[in-house]
């Protein structure tokens, strides 16, 4: 999830402070998390780091989004197990591989920020598709799946590429924010155990419920867990599923693929306590790594060489 806002919930705190909050608090919840996003707003953009930071990072940045114009992509899409759309960019390896990474994003944001994952697993050997997720991009979906959805759709993503690929074809699965907690929730599917070979969870969250509940908590000082629990009908009836329904640790308990966990120490979003718990629970091979000075999501663009390097290692590792 790249992060939600402040003022997601600036009017239910202020109520539930007056002692109404609760049920305001719960619609609010709702109505700006569930629906299709319409925008990434300053606020949003503030969670991955401050402006100073923001514009290093652009600057940083800007050969990756000059490559990745240069580059020819496939569109290509799959039903989702709903029946939606479900839409992705394909990069090709230069050369004829059996390697396929396929690329999660975070919340509000879209396939081609992952501009420089793509730009990684490329110059590695790999080919490239690059997700957009459901109700994101050129996918379809009302709803928010935050990984509890998502997580289907990565298998229904994963069988499509066996089958244009062939079963032998090695896939690693990396996410940043909601797309960490989806690759993580996806390995509580058998079939991903059985095909996906490797898993980067960048600053993954723990829960939708977890992350909701910690923000009301921090920000606006009314108890997470009697929101969620209301907002619990409400989402069961829009978007088919609760938001306290599943969670990484349900998934990674009892999981044999290896796990790259990454996180930011200055993330004010996604606490990386949520990393360190993932880490805690997965029981198969995995790494941890902490990255100073990175806020949400900006690990790669704090520190691009540990970054890369720690990836190659993993993978080296993972993938034999």
């Amino acid at each position: 999830m790249n992060q939600n806002t402040k003022a997601w919930l600036l009017t239910g705190g202020a109520l539930g402070a007056a002692g109404i909050g609760t049920g305001i608090a719960s619609t609010i919840l709702l109505n700006k998390t569930l629906p299709r996003p319409k925008e990434t707003s300053q606020e949003i953009i503030n969670e991955f780091a401050d402006p100073v930071k923001m514009e290093e990072y652009k600057v940083k940045m800007a050969p990756v989004g000059e490559w990745m114009q240069k580059q020819t992509m496939e569109d290509v899409h799959i039903r989702a197990r709903d029946g939606i759309m479900l839409h992705a960019f394909y990069l090709a390896a230069e050369a004829p591989s059996k390697k396929l990474a396929i690329l999660h994003h975070g919340y509000t944001s879209k396939a081609m920020d992952n501009a420089a994952h793509a730009k990684f697993f490329h110059e590695q050997g790999f080919a490239v598709l690059l997700l957009d997720l459901r109700a994101h991009g050129q996918s379809e979906g009302k709803y928010v799946g935050f990984g509890i959805l998502d997580r289907y759709d990565t298998l229904a993503w994963v069988n499509y590429a066996r089958e244009r690929f062939g079963t032998d074809i090695k896939i690693v699965l990396h996410g940043v924010s909601m797309g960490g907690a989806t690759v993580l929730m996806a390995l509580g599917l058998p079939e991903i155990q059985e095909t996906v070979s490797a898993v980067i969870a960048d600053c993954g969250y723990t829960s939708p419920a977890d992350i909701f509940a910690h923000v009301i908590e921090k920000d606006y000082h009314i108890p997470g867990t009697p929101v969620i629990k209301l907002t619990a009908v409400t989402s069961q009836k829009l978007a088919g599923y609760r938001y306290d329904e599943y969670s990484t640790l349900d998934a990674l308990r009892g999981n044999r693929v290896p796990v790259l966990f990454i996180h930011g120490k200055e993330d004010k979003f996604v606490p990386t306590w949520m990393s360190q718990k993932n880490y805690d629970a997965c029981t198969s091979k995995k790494r941890l790594l902490m990255v100073d000075n990175a806020g949400h999501g900006s690990s790669v663009f704090e520190n691009l060489p540990l970054y890369e390097q720690t990836e190659k290692d993993f993978l080296a590792d993972a993938l034999g």
